[in-house]
Formats: C-alpha cells, structure tokens, sequence
C-alpha cells in the first residue's frame, strides 16, 4: 500500500491503496464519482474520460500510483451548487445525449477541448469528439451543444 495525495474535482484527497490499481477504479469504487464509466479498457472508447492537470486522458489506462500531486477533474466537476454547466445545459438542449452512457466522458471530452480551444473550429471540434464513441446519436446534437457553448452558431 502506497499513500498518494491528490486533488479530485477541486478537494484534497488522500488515498492509502495499491499504486497499481487503476484511476478508474479508483473514481469509482473506493470515491463514489461513478459518473466516469469503465468501457473499452483500452483507452479508445471515451467513457472513462478525466482531465488531469489540464490534460484529457484515459482513467482506463492511468495507473494510481503515478498520480501523486496531481489534479484530477470528473464529470461531477461541472455542475456548481447544483446548476447544471453551460455545456450540460447544451447537451441537454441540444440533443447531444440519448441512452447517456456516453455522456459524461463526451462531457468531460467537450470540456477539455473548449478549455484548449475556447473557439474551437468544426474540424477542431470533430477531431477532439473522435476519441468519445457513441452508438446512439450521430454526434450532431454533441456538436451542436459544442458550438452552441463555444458562440460558433
């Protein structure tokens, strides 16, 4: 057992665990964020997508140990005192979820891109939702809901 200290969606957070169990894992068993999904477990599919220290990555394929001092942002990262973000509004309003396994990692996919890109372009915006799959919408209501936040419609 190591102890790694870390910040999870804005809180410090102190975990004495096996450094080799993986941050998805982590999220969601032993942290409660079940908001991060486990799907491919190969760190193609989008469903286990975090931000850490500002950068996208696949929870699938981070090993916990390595994360000590790092900070680590979830989907429940984006509601604040119970709004919903802009960009879960536009999701919303939009279309751009159905089923909503997706949904968190095209999420925390879409903020990743528009804290890199604040205008993003379209092929911009394609190029990033290509590492989240979804088999249910055709993207156009998750591109829409993008561009809608982004101030490109």
């Amino acid at each position: 057992m190591t102890r790694i200290d870390l910040t999870v969606n804005g809180a410090p957070c102190r975990l004495d665990t096996d450094p080799d169990v993986l941050l998805v894992d982590v999220l969601r068993d032993t942290l409660g964020l079940t908001g991060t999904k486990r799907g491919c477990s190969i760190g193609v599919c989008g469903l286990c997508a975090v931000i850490v220290d500002d950068r996208l990555m696949s929870s699938c394929l981070l090993f916990f140990g390595t994360l000590g001092g790092s900070r680590v942002r979830t989907v429940e990262s984006l509601a604040r005192d119970g709004s919903l973000s802009p960009l879960q509004k536009a999701f919303i309003t939009e279309g751009g979820f159905q089923c909503g396994i997706c949904t968190p990692g095209q999420l925390v996919t879409a903020t990743a891109l528009l804290e890199a890109h604040p205008v993003p372009t379209m092929d911009e915006i394609r190029e990033w939702m290509t590492s989240s799959l979804c088999r249910c919408t055709g993207y156009h209501g998750i591109l829409d809901a993008i561009r809608a936040v982004a101030g490109d419609r």
